[in-house]
C-alpha cells in the first residue's frame, strides 16, 4: 500500500461535503464520567448524596445540601490508549492530555434557624462534561470487496454525463438539480468507478469478484487490502447556573440551567490497495486489469451551542438513609456543519502506456455551509445512599438515557424525519449503572472507590450489521450521508458498553479540602469502512460485508481537586 498517499493530506482538503446524520446526532449527544475528584472517585454515584459542586451537572437537589460556601477547581491529566485491531494484527497510540476539566462556586444564605427553609443557596460552574480526543489507525487486512463496488452499486443508472462534462467544466453536484451523489461523482472523476462499457450506466469497482463486469467471463479474482486512519478532537462544555435550598432538613431541591457548547472535528483516511483490479481502460472505454491504490481523505467540523434543564430533589427520612431523584430535558442545540473531501489515486495496467494517477474533488472548490438543529436525549436518575456508623457512606444509582429519542431539525425547525427513523434503527436507550463508597479513616482522611457501568446505545440489528430473513442475512443498512447526500465518508464507529473502574483520596483541614482520584475508562467498538449490502444483481443474491476492525479505548486519568469551604 502507498501509504505516502497519507502523508500531508490534512491540509489539503478544499472541497466542502455539508450534511447531517444520525451518527453525527449520536456524537455530540455522548457524556463522560467527569467532575471533582471526589466524585469521579466514587464513580459519579451521587444523585442521592449531593454536597459536591459536580452535583451542578448532576443533581441539582444536591446544592441544597450545602450550609457553607464552596469555591474548588479541578486538574485532569489523561493517558489515552486506542488500540486497532484489523486482520493484520493490532496498533495503538498513546497520547497524553492535561486540562482544568472542572472548577465553580456555590454560595449560601442563612435564612434562620427556624425558617421552614433554614437556607437558600446559588452556584455556577463550568464543566467538561465530555472530550472527543481519540486517534486510531492500522491495517484492516485481506478484504473481499470495495468501498468502490459498493459506491458503483448504488451508481448505477447514473449516465457518465451526471458526474463529469469536459476537463474545463468537471461536474459539481452542488448545483444539481436531479442527482446530487457526491460519492459518486468523487469516485468517477476520481476514476474509482469506471461504466463496464464506454457510456454504459452501469459501472464496476475496482475489485473484480472473478467476473468481467461487462460479459460475466471468468476472470482472476481481485486480491487486496485495506488501511483507516481516524483523528477525533473536540469537547462539550457546559456553564451551569443552579438554585436550590433544603426544607426542614429533610428534602433538599434544586433547579438548574445549563448553556453548552459543543465542538467536533473529524479527519477520516481510508485506503485500499487492490491487485488485479477493475481499472479504467481510457477513452476506450470499459475497464481493464491493473493495480490500483487509492485514498479518501474526509474532513468534518461540528459546532454550535444549546441549553438545557435539570430538576431534582434529595430526600432524608433519617440521618442514615437518603433518596435522590433527578431529570434533564434534553439539550437543543443551534448547531453549523462543514466538512471537505478528496481522494488520491494511483492505477496501473499493462494496457497503459504510463500510469494513471491524480487528485479528485467533489465540488471543484465551492464551500458551502450548512446550520441545523439537534435535540439531545432527555436523561432519568434515581439514587440511594446510605451512611453507615458515621464514618462510612455506600452510594448506589441507576440513569436511563433515551438515546433512540435524538432528534435532528433543519434551521427552520423542520424535522428531518430519514434521519430521525435512522436514529431508531441504530441506537436504543442506555442504561447507566453507579456504586461508589467512601469510608473516614480519620477526622482528615478518606479512602474511596467506585464503578460505573454503561450499556451500548447501538442495537443488535446495527451493531452486528444486518437482520435474519429465514436463513439469510438482511443488512441493515446505515447511512452516513445527509438529505441532500452531500457526504463523502462512508465509514463509521458503533460503540459497545463503556466501564469504569474509579478509587480515590481525600484530605480535608479546617476549610481547606483537596481530592486525589484515579479513573480507568473502557470502551470496545466497532469500525466498518462501509455499511453491509447486497449487491444489485438481478440473477442472484450477493450479501456483501464490509471491511472491520474492532477499536479499544483504554484511558486513565490522574484527578486532582482542591477547594475551600467558608
Amino acid at each position: 500500500m502507498n501509504k505516502t498517499l497519507l502523508a500531508g493530506m490534512l491540509m489539503i482538503l478544499p472541497s466542502a461535503i455539508i450534511a447531517q446524520t444520525a451518527i453525527d446526532a449520536y456524537s455530540i449527544s455522548q457524556n463522560d464520567l467527569r467532575g471533582s475528584a471526589r466524585f469521579m472517585s466514587m464513580g459519579g454515584a451521587f444523585t442521592a448524596l449531593g454536597g459536591d459542586i459536580s452535583t451542578l451537572n448532576q443533581n441539582p437537589g444536591g446544592i441544597g445540601v450545602y450550609r457553607s460556601s464552596d469555591i474548588s477547581a479541578t486538574l485532569d491529566i489523561t493517558m489515552h490508549s486506542s488500540k486497532f485491531i484489523g486482520g493484520d494484527g493490532s496498533n495503538t497510540i498513546n497520547k497524553t492530555r492535561v486540562a482544568c476539566n472542572n472548577f465553580g462556586y456555590i454560595g449560601t444564605v442563612n435564612l434562620g434557624s427556624n425558617s421552614v427553609m433554614p437556607f437558600f443557596n446559588w452556584g455556577a460552574s463550568y464543566s467538561r462534561t465530555a472530550s472527543f480526543d481519540r486517534r486510531y489507525r492500522g491495517s484492516i487486512g485481506s478484504i473481499n470487496t470495495s468501498l468502490t463496488n459498493y459506491v458503483a452499486d448504488y451508481t448505477n443508472g447514473v449516465s457518465p454525463s451526471e458526474m463529469w462534462t469536459d476537463d474545463y467544466n468537471k461536474y459539481n453536484p452542488y448545483w444539481a438539480d436531479n442527482y446530487p451523489v457526491w460519492l459518486s461523482t468523487l469516485m468517477y472523476t476520481g476514476a474509482a468507478i469506471n461504466p463496464v462499457t464506454k457510456n454504459a450506466t452501469r459501472y464496476a469497482g475496482l475489485f473484480n469478484y472473478g467476473e468481467d463486469p461487462a460479459t460475466g467471463a471468468e476472470t482472476i479474482k481481485s486480491t487486496g487490502n485495506a488501511y483507516a486512519d481516524v483523528v477525533e478532537k473536540g469537547y462539550i462544555d457546559e456553564y451551569a447556573i443552579n438554585f436550590g435550598g433544603n426544607v426542614s432538613d429533610m428534602v433538599y431541591w434544586g433547579i438548574g440551567f445549563g448553556i453548552t457548547d459543543v465542538e467536533f472535528r473529524q479527519y477520516a483516511y481510508y485506503s485500499e490497495n487492490i491487485q488485479n483490479a477493475n481499472v479504467s481502460a481510457g477513452l476506450l472505454g470499459g475497464t481493464v486489469r491493473g493495480d490500483a491504490d487509492y485514498t479518501l481523505a474526509n474532513y468534518k467540523r461540528i459546532y454550535g451551542s444549546g441549553f438545557n434543564f435539570k430538576a431534582g430533589v434529595i430526600i432524608k427520612p433519617i440521618n442514615e438513609f437518603r433518596i435522590g431523584l433527578a431529570v434533564h430535558t434534553p439539550t437543543y442545540y443551534n448547531l453549523s456543519y462543514e466538512g471537505s473531501g478528496q481522494m488520491k489515486y494511483y492505477y496501473n495496467s499493462p494496457d497503459y502506456n504510463n500510469p494513471v494517477s491524480g487528485n479528485a474533488y467533489t465540488d471543484d472548490g465551492y464551500l458551502r455551509e450548512f446550520d441545523w438543529k439537534s435535540r439531545t436525549p432527555w436523561r432519568l436518575m434515581v439514587g440511594a445512599a446510605g451512611v453507615i456508623g458515621g464514618r462510612g457512606i455506600i452510594s448506589a444509582d441507576y440513569e436511563y438515557r433515551a438515546t433512540n429519542d435524538i432528534k435532528v431539525q433543519d434551521y427552520d425547525g423542520n424535522n428531518f424525519n430519514d434521519i430521525n427513523g435512522d436514529i431508531k434503527t441504530y441506537y436504543k436507550a442506555s442504561h447507566i449503572f453507579r456504586l461508589g463508597a467512601e469510608y473516614r479513616v480519620t477526622p482528615q482522611f478518606s479512602v474511596r472507590a467506585g464503578y460505573m457501568y454503561e450499556t451500548s446505545p447501538v442495537t443488535t440489528e446495527a451493531m452486528r450489521g444486518h437482520t435474519m430473513n429465514g436463513n439469510r442475512p438482511e443488512p441493515t443498512m446505515v447511512y452516513t450521508s445527509g438529505p441532500d447526500d452531500t457526504e463523502t465518508n462512508p465509514s463509521y464507529t458503533f460503540d459497545k458498553s463503556t466501564n469504569y473502574i474509579t478509587c480515590g483520596l481525600g484530605y480535608r483541614y479546617k476549610n481547606f479540602y483537596a481530592d486525589l482520584a484515579y479513573v480507568h475508562r473502557h470502551r470496545s467498538s466497532k469500525y466498518s469502512a462501509f455499511t453491509d449490502y447486497v449487491e444489485n444483481n438481478p440473477n442472484e443474491y450477493i450479501y456483501v460485508s464490509a471491511p472491520t476492525a474492532k477499536v479499544t479505548d483504554n484511558n486513565n486519568s490522574l484527578v486532582l481537586t482542591v477547594g475551600v469551604r467558608f
